[in-house]
């Protein structure tokens, strides 16, 4: 935790926060702070306190901190992700690292190698994808919550929303068996669609296609979903 993320509930007044929990325990065992250390602090959705949480009581019951905020947070990513909804377990720790990498358009979307039972995992419940998208705030100093869609029928949304959504970006799916790598450094707004384990099926790309999504390739290795997601953001930006 490189920032302890605060919610309006934390206020006890204007300059006061109180928490427990999580972070109580956190600060406790990891930063192992004590009255009067300053810590970093950031509001949801608001500004950031590099330096400016002084700790004014601190036991096992209780973490109380004077806050101020004198920074934005880091800019977001010109990017809007399509994700093909992977693993439970795997959406874990890629909400995570997309939160953390500076993404704040999530669509996570069907495909015909998506398994129907993901769909009905706890792991989709708002309060667990949150759960995920604070790590990564924590993890990267940031404030800004990303927002996240859900979309189980990849036809309707391709023909209904998606061409709206692409309109002054550059739209494109990363497939294996594209001709074009993917571009460096996009200079530009992006949309990007990501497929499942062994990618979009042909049917999937056309019709990414037809919408105006140009296909790309990472190399001649298949990469995990995990791995392709910050590989393909790093290049891009």
């Amino acid at each position: 935790m490189n920032l302890i993320l605060l919610f309006q509930d934390d206020f006890k007044d204007r300059k006061r926060v109180c928490l427990q929990g999580r972070r109580l325990e956190h600060v406790l065992n990891v930063h192992r702070a004590s009255a009067g250390d300053k810590l970093c602090v950031g509001l949801l959705n608001g500004r950031i306190g590099i330096g400016t949480g002084t700790v004014t009581r601190l036991d096992n019951q209780m973490l109380e901190m004077d806050v101020a905020f004198d920074r934005d947070p880091p800019a977001p990513l010109e990017l809007t992700l399509m994700l093909a909804l992977p693993r439970p377990i795997v959406l874990k720790r890629v909400l995570l690292s997309i939160s953390s990498m500076g993404v704040k358009r999530i669509f996570l979307i069907n495909s015909r190698r998506v398994e129907k039972s993901y769909w009905n995992s706890p792991a989709l419940e708002e309060e667990k994808i949150r759960e995920q998208l604070v790590l990564g705030l924590e993890q990267a100093r940031d404030t800004v919550l990303p927002d996240v869609w859900l979309r189980p029928k990849f036809k309707p949304f391709v023909e209904d929303e998606l061409p709206g959504l692409i309109k002054g970006t550059m739209p494109i799916v990363a497939h294996p068996d594209a001709i074009e790598p993917c571009p460096r450094h996009a200079g530009c707004a992006v949309t990007l669609a990501i497929g499942p384990e062994g990618g979009f099926i042909p049917y999937e790309v056309e019709m990414l296609e037809a919408c105006g999504f140009k296909a790309v390739h990472l190399g001649e290795r298949i990469l995990r979903v995990e791995t392709a997601v910050p590989v393909l953001l790093s290049r891009l930006f």
